[in-house]
């Protein structure tokens, strides 16, 4: 029962003193930071790609009459869609990496 008692009370100090205890890297004056590679070549280029692509498909699918309202509208979507396509492919190049405060 005694040695019971003595482990218990062992581990409730150990887990007191683990929860208190600031991490290394804090107590180094470090902290780790998420960092995503992303450049704005990536996305400018998913722009690009978007609005020609949008533009094209605008001017297929538009009625005969209104051929240029159509490219116009599908370059302007397809660039938004495009932007945002890069950037979400840009996050999955994401780490952690330690930086001074």
């Amino acid at each position: 029962m005694r040695n019971k008692l003595i482990a218990t009370a062992a581990l409730a100090l150990s887990a007191v003193t683990v929860a208190a205890a600031p991490t290394f890297a804090e107590a180094q004056g470090t902290k780790r930071v998420l960092r995503c590679d992303t450049t704005k070549s990536q996305r400018n280029t998913g722009t690009v790609v978007g609005a020609v692509a949008g533009g094209l498909l605008g001017n297929a699918v538009a009625a005969n009459g209104v051929k240029t309202e159509g490219t116009v509208l599908g370059a302007g979507v397809g660039a938004v869609v495009g932007n945002q396509v890069a950037k979400r492919n840009a996050k999955k190049n994401c780490r952690y990496v330690t930086v001074r405060r």
